[in-house]
């Protein structure tokens, strides 16, 4: 098979739409705990039309990126600080095919403009919960990070 399309790898994997976040996944793995999973990871895949909306979990996630085009990536510091990463194969042009969002931190994603697709992976721990899940609230997250108002109001609109 040469390079899969999203719709390939959606049936392929059995993606589903990851709502209300945005992208599609499916949960590969769950570590049981004692209460609660000590790990959780999925497969995410990020289209033209999807985005990762901004939003922050109370544990850290570790994004891997898998296969496809280049991943853009908000990340917004609690000190009011923050970077735009970028996730993808050509680690000589300073894109990672790793990248740790560390709790409390708030993220957002989309593809590089002119990308069709890109398939990552991510690990939560302790695992991922449903409740765990804070949307971003672009008017807010405007104030208080100004210099990132315009990925703010793409990645929360």
């Amino acid at each position: 098979m040469s390079r899969p399309s999203a719709e390939d790898l959606i049936r392929l994997l059995g993606l589903e739409p990851l709502e209300p976040e945005g992208g599609f996944f499916r949960e590969t793995h769950r570590a049981a705990g004692p209460g609660r999973a000590v790990s959780t990871a999925i497969y995410y895949l990020l289209t033209p039309e999807s985005r990762s909306r901004l939003h922050r979990l109370p544990q850290d996630e570790i994004f891997h990126f898998y296969l496809g085009d280049p991943v853009e990536q908000l990340v917004l510091r609690p000190d009011g600080t923050g970077e735009v990463r970028v996730l993808g194969p050509d680690v000589g042009a300073g894109m990672r095919p790793q990248a740790l969002v560390p709790g409390g931190w708030w993220q957002g994603a989309r593809l590089r403009p002119g990308g069709a697709f890109a398939l990552m992976g991510t690990t939560v721990a302790p695992g991922f919960e449903p409740a765990d899940f804070e949307a971003g609230e672009g008017g807010r997250l405007e104030g208080e990070y100004p210099q990132y108002r315009e990925w703010i109001r793409d990645l929360t609109g």
